[in-house]
């Protein structure tokens, strides 16, 4: 399996996942396999609450292991996943700590990887069966419209003249800049909103804000490397989290947190399953037989990953875009890429920097990457061709979706509820299902009883 045919074609030839150029060639592809996954893997677990430097370390030993599982057949990276954003928020939000989120998320990754088990022996129709274009496409657009509050309440308040600058570079980069910069768009808008909140600061003094709702605005400068200054060069992810956990850690479980994080499953499910699917189209490789193999692969990873208070996991299309402008799909390259990613896990100054984001390019950041979330679930009912002329995909998802972007709670008891992200996945499932039959007749009827009614 680590036997590479060492190739060295003209530019533009394909390297197959199984084939590598020769290692320096190697080993510099692999390093654009890193800034490309890089400004994602580190703003996620920050948005989340989570250690940065733990996030890419785990990172890199997830790729391996995901490569590994997929004997070498699947080339990709595995960053720090945004499905589970809102439901971390939610949980947050509900009083729970760093190591409910872990519990919860680890939780997920062990479902995802029964998924990946089920459908390694049964055929990845299953997936499809159970969860349409229809169904996945609404989840996904949930979950990333759940997260406005986020923005508008926590991130985007901090800072805002910092953070709308930052949100129109991240806009523009991410659109107009040529090839390879608009892949790592996060990663410079991150760069640009540090740069003009250090101006900010030279010009015009610090700012009065907070963290987050019912805190007390203070006086503060926007960047403040104070945290920087007293880390190490060289030593393993330690300290504690915002919320006095510690950054490595044992997790805890809830029952009620724990079914805020399964839709994100859902969407990871999706991810791979896309994942799989462009990387066969640009190899040409039958990869179907290794599809449940990437999804346990990938719950395996969170799993691993929760278990010491990481983030999760998922394949990142960033990576497939350094594949798509290179043509180079060796999986060596992704080795180096995770090794590369393991040694600035051990480097804890990088990640203190990181960690100094100030909230204000964090808000600038956030509304594009979450408002990019929601939209992926309209890109899938467009690249699926879903009808929403036909009642079951009008009328079926309907109340899920508001149910879940709306915050709506449906209370058991007084230790138990549904709401938001949850509720509206199980209300999406259950009432597409219930309305799907086949040999229905007349299917656009019903859409037209509707339209009238508007």
């Amino acid at each position: 399996m680590f036997s590479w045919t060492v190739v060295d074609p003209g530019p533009g030839q394909p390297v197959a996942p199984q084939q590598r150029l020769p290692w320096g060639k190697t080993i510099g592809v692999g390093a654009q396999h890193v800034v490309a996954m890089f400004g994602a893997t580190f703003v996620f677990p920050i948005v989340m609450g989570l250690d940065p430097n733990l996030a890419i370390m785990f990172s890199g030993i997830c790729t391996i292991l995901f490569l590994l599982m997929t004997s070498n057949k699947v080339p990709s990276y595995l960053g720090t996943s945004a499905s589970f954003v809102a439901s971390v928020a939610a949980i947050r939000s509900q009083g729970g700590d760093s190591a409910d989120v872990t519990g919860a998320i680890m939780v997920a990754g062990i479902v995802l990887a029964l998924v990946g088990l089920a459908v390694h022996f049964g055929g990845s129709g299953m997936i499809h069966k159970i969860l349409p274009p229809a169904v996945t496409g609404a989840v996904v657009m949930l979950i990333g419209f759940n997260l406005a509050p986020v923005v508008a309440q926590i991130y985007w308040p901090q800072d805002q003249w910092v953070a709308l600058l930052t949100a129109t570079f991240m806009v523009c980069a991410a659109v107009l800049f040529p090839g390879f910069w608009s892949r790592i768009a996060v990663l410079l808008a991150l760069v640009f909103g540090y740069l003009v909140s250090w101006l900010f600061d030279a010009v015009f003094g610090t700012i009065n804000s907070c963290g987050g709702q019912g805190c007390t605005p203070t006086e503060h400068d926007r960047v403040t490397w104070a945290g920087v200054e007293a880390a190490d060069w060289i030593g393993f992810p330690s300290g504690t989290l915002s919320d006095g956990v510690s950054v490595v850690h044992g997790p805890s479980f809830s029952l009620t947190f724990i079914l805020l994080v399964l839709p994100g499953v859902i969407a990871l499910i999706a991810e791979n399953t896309g994942h799989v699917k462009a990387v066969a189209e640009m190899t040409g490789d039958d990869l179907d037989p290794y599809m449940g193999r990437a999804i346990g692969a990938d719950g395996v990873a969170t799993a691993l990953a929760s278990a010491f208070g990481g983030a999760p996991t998922t394949t990142y299309a960033e990576n497939i875009g350094v594949m798509g402008a290179t043509k180079v799909y060796s999986t060596a390259a992704y080795y180096v890429a995770a090794a590369v990613a393991i040694l600035l896990g051990l480097c804890p100054k990088f990640g203190a920097v990181v960690s100094a984001t100030p909230g204000g390019v964090l808000g600038g950041i956030t509304v594009v990457l979450y408002g990019m979330i929601g939209l992926v679930g309209a890109k899938i009912w467009v690249e699926n061709r879903v009808d929403f002329g036909d009642p079951v995909n009008l009328v079926g998802l309907a109340a899920g979706i508001i149910a879940g972007i709306g915050g709506v709670t449906l209370t058991f008891t007084d230790d138990f509820e549904l709401s938001g992200i949850a509720l509206g996945t199980i209300m999406v499932i259950v009432y597409f299902h219930l309305v799907n039959r086949p040999h229905r007749t007349h299917p656009h009827a019903g859409a037209d009883e509707v339209t009238r009614a508007l």
